[in-house]
């Protein structure tokens, strides 16, 4: 391999800051990734794997409807908070929260869970106990195709922001706004 790319590999690989993982990063198909952005002067974050299609069916499938799913790859997808919240309408005090949903055709119910520091599967009856609530959200169909699982924020509109996962031609809108705002 050249040099440059035995870089970009590593760069690729390396411990997001504040994103706190297990074990070597390496060898995981689905690289560790972040986005954050500020909210009314304050910045969450979220951390998350990010799975490819690599050809495989994602409706249905890798996302399988009626099942819970741990919106990515190795640990659950963690949100970061550093204000009292609503995500997808469940209130939540400032901490660290994995979200995991339950999809279907037309939504995504969306679980906001206290267990942050386990694997992200699988989702049993022990780790439901730590949902704080759900909520819903409507599923949208868009084109062309994103091969890998991306998650980023909205600009922020006010004491809020939204969540949006894209993957395949799936996009689905997590609403979080700040508390009292």
């Amino acid at each position: 391999m050249t040099t440059w790319l035995l870089v970009l590999l590593a760069v690729a690989q390396a411990p997001v800051p504040g994103c706190a993982r297990r074990g070597d990063l390496s060898g995981r198909a689905s690289p560790l990734d972040s986005a954050q952005v500020t909210v009314a002067g304050a910045v969450l974050k979220v951390c998350y794997g990010r799975p490819s299609v690599r050809g495989r069916q994602v409706a249905g499938g890798l996302v399988p409807y009626g099942q819970p799913w741990r919106l990515g790859a190795n640990e659950p997808t963690t949100l970061h908070l550093p204000f009292a919240a609503e995500i997808a309408g469940v209130r939540v005090e400032p901490g660290s929260y994995s979200l995991y949903v339950v999809a279907s055709e037309r939504e995504w119910e969306v679980h906001v869970n206290r267990a942050v520091d386990r694997w992200g599967i699988p989702i049993d009856a022990a780790v439901q106990a730590a949902d704080v609530g759900k909520g819903s959200v409507p599923v949208e169909q868009v084109g062309p195709p994103v091969e890998v699982l991306t998650l980023s924020f909205t600009a922020p509109s006010g004491n809020g922001t939204e969540l949006v996962v894209e993957w395949e031609r799936l996009k689905v809108r997590i609403p979080i706004r700040r508390a009292g705002g």
